[in-house]
């Protein structure tokens, strides 16, 4: 059995609690296409808002997830802005 400062342990022994934001630059990526599609382009970046929370979130970011929805709803509430704003 080893002691816990044994010089010879191999095992890496960096905790990791919190993720760091390089770990999550697609779910960051997301919520700033999130934020352009309410007023600029709502399709395109809605979408790549949306594709990129999923990419995120499938490789284990936890704002993958909530940037993916962000991104929806914002794409939902910039296309109803601009039908509203076009139409008046």
């Amino acid at each position: 059995m080893t002691s816990p400062h044994d010089p010879y342990d191999a095992t890496p022994h960096t905790p990791r609690d919190e993720p760091r934001t390089s770990d999550q630059m697609l779910s960051i990526m997301g919520f700033a296409c999130a934020a352009m599609a309410l007023l600029f382009i709502p399709i395109l970046f809605g979408l790549g808002g949306v594709v990129l929370g999923i990419i995120g979130h499938t490789r284990g970011e936890p704002l993958g997830r909530w940037a993916a929805i962000a991104a929806g709803a914002a794409m939902l509430i910039g296309t109803m802005l601009g039908i509203l704003l076009t139409t008046t």
